[in-house]
């Protein structure tokens, strides 16, 4: 499995012939650190790591963003703080940390288009 951020980095070099080994040299990190935040296992990249990655494919305005956002929302390990919100949200906050490994696709696609 990987993360949202990580997939795209994966497309992000097939599409453009990149290889783990010329985009590690160019950003000045390992082949290992590289393969470890496309699948996952690397916690997010920092803003900075985000902008040199941009800035190596030439990713501009829209798409620069969307990596940012991707890179944001691709914690793999999260904590959900609900102190001075409602029963009911601790209460969805807990049952997601509960059910979300058994959620098929489809159901975690209807959760993502209502939480916008």
């Amino acid at each position: 499995m990987t993360t949202p951020f990580g997939q795209r980095l994966r497309d992000l070099r097939r599409e453009r012939g990149v290889t783990l080994k010329d985009l590690a040299e160019a950003l000045g990190v390992s082949q290992a650190y590289l393969s470890a935040l496309e699948t996952g296992r690397r916690p997010r990249p920092t803003p900075v790591r985000v902008d040199q990655i941009c800035a190596y494919f030439g990713i501009i305005w829209d798409e620069a963003e969307s990596l940012k956002d991707l890179a944001r929302l691709s914690q793999p390990r999260i904590t959900i703080d609900t102190t001075g919100l409602s029963p009911e949200a601790t209460r969805l906050a807990n049952r997601l940390a509960q059910r979300i490994r058994r959620l098929d696709g489809k159901k975690i696609q209807r959760l993502l288009e209502t939480l916008g």
